[in-house]
């Protein structure tokens, strides 16, 4: 199931961070033990009483004369029109109404997507109830006043939000087709990479727009199924602040990881695996997507008979936090193994929705406790009485255990090891939950 797609829009200076910041609190800190996974806290999963979605800081830097501040403000715009569900927009109460925000206002509105309008540093809310009416001016419904220093009017706030997630987009999701994402750097040649399985496939079904995001879904045929490609490219950004570049290109990123059951991370050959590869390649991980990393341009590569060794090896080394992902070396100018990618494909997407039967799950528990004792500490020793899969895409598995203290990270990855020793699960996280149980 995706989630939906919030997005906050708004001036310099009128909080925005501080409000994404207040309303993520400490659903940011990543999973302590995933190294090569930092993270500029551009986008958080949220809960908000039985609804999750994730939230987009679209901010990033901001400028200081007036011109660049309207022009910056309506590629935020942009952004969060191509990618989001629901805008938040931001103002400030103790500012007022400024022309940027009717400009602004004017392409949410036309952009028919629902825009919540926040009005934020109405920390008393008497004092500042009678300045939050001229936000009505706008045209974009109620404003919501609130703090986001103080967090005050979070709860209507997110109502609302909330309301406007479209039932139906939650529910579009019935297709059963497998979604594969292409994400990568800008220029690794994602594009290339799908004109090339087009070019090869010469059956376009059909661009089909995605019905809730602006983004263009391709369907490609082969042997007699058929795969929706999500082409994260998306549009040519015009500036060329590196910074930019790379904030724009993970919240594409986390929009299309949402809705695929797979990602390829496309790496250029030519500049080998970066830290930005290992950061798009950690918003697929942390939710736990099927994956399979493909060099593309290998066929610009100077070979010796170590090439292939050494570059696997460092890829392994700087994405260790996923050695499920299945790797491929490809050239989209040359077709070079595409016929891989499609065997790949149908092995990941089998396995990310594969189910294990609990006797044998609990087989293989028995044994791995066998030959490995489980760690103790004070002379209290963990046991593990049971194990079972609640979940498919990822495969997720629960085990009841005495004490979640002695549950070592080591002891987890150990038990996953085990399970991949059995069903190879390649290319797809797994997730292992404990549960603690008292003894009777």
């Amino acid at each position: 199931m995706s989630k939906p797609i919030v997005a906050i829009v708004g001036r310099p200076n009128v909080g925005k961070s501080t409000l994404f910041n207040a309303l993520a609190g400490e659903n940011i800190s990543i999973v302590k033990d995933t190294p090569g996974v930092t993270r500029d806290r551009i986008y958080a999963d949220i809960s908000w009483l039985n609804y999750n979605f994730t939230l987009i800081d679209t901010g990033g830097i901001e400028p200081d004369s007036g011109d660049v501040i309207l022009s910056r403000m309506r590629e935020q715009a942009q952004i969060a029109i191509e990618t989001a569900d629901v805008i938040i927009f931001l103002v400030d109460v103790r500012q007022g109404l400024v022309d940027a925000d009717f400009q602004v206002a004017d392409m949410l509105r036309r952009s028919q997507k629902p825009v919540v309008l926040a009005v934020n540093k109405a920390d008393n809310y008497e004092k500042f109830l009678p300045d939050t009416y001229e936000f009505y001016n706008l045209g974009l419904g109620d404003p919501h006043p609130v703090s986001a220093n103080s967090k005050l009017g979070f709860g209507d706030l997110l109502d609302e939000v909330v309301e406007n997630c479209d039932p139906k987009a939650l529910e579009e999701e019935e297709d059963e087709r497998p979604k594969i994402a292409i994400i990568g750097k800008p220029n690794a040649g994602k594009s290339s990479i799908i004109n090339k399985m087009l070019g090869e496939e010469r059956v376009i079904v059909s661009d089909v727009a995605g019905t809730t995001r602006d983004a263009i879904d391709t369907v490609i045929q082969k042997n007699g199924k058929e795969y929706v490609f999500i082409d994260t490219a998306g549009l040519r950004r015009k500036n060329k602040i590196k910074e930019d570049l790379e904030r724009y290109s993970v919240i594409r990123t986390v929009s299309a990881v949402e809705r695929c059951d797979v990602a390829v991370l496309v790496i250029d050959a030519t500049e080998g695996i970066t830290e930005q590869d290992a950061k798009i390649a950690g918003i697929a991980h942390e939710r736990g997507k099927g994956m399979i990393i493909a060099v593309n341009k290998w066929d610009l590569v100077e070979k010796d008979d170590k090439t292939i060794y050494k570059f696997t090896n460092k890829i392994r080394e700087v994405l260790a936090y996923m050695s499920y992902a299945e790797l491929v070396f490809i050239s989209a100018k040359t077709g070079q193994r595409f016929p891989k990618i499609f065997d790949m494909l149908d092995a990941v997407i089998e396995n990310h929705a594969m189910r294990v039967q609990t006797g044998v799950l609990n087989e293989i528990l028995t044994e791995a406790v066998a030959m490995k004792q489980p760690p103790s500490d004070k002379g209290k020793r963990l046991k593990l009485y049971y194990m079972t899969q609640v979940s498919v895409k990822p495969p997720t598995f629960v085990v009841f255990i005495n004490d979640r203290q002695l549950m070592h990270f080591s002891y987890t990855r150990y038990i996953e090891n085990q399970i991949r020793n059995t069903f190879g699960f390649r290319g797809t996280p797994i997730h292992i939950i404990a549960r603690e149980r008292k003894e009777k």
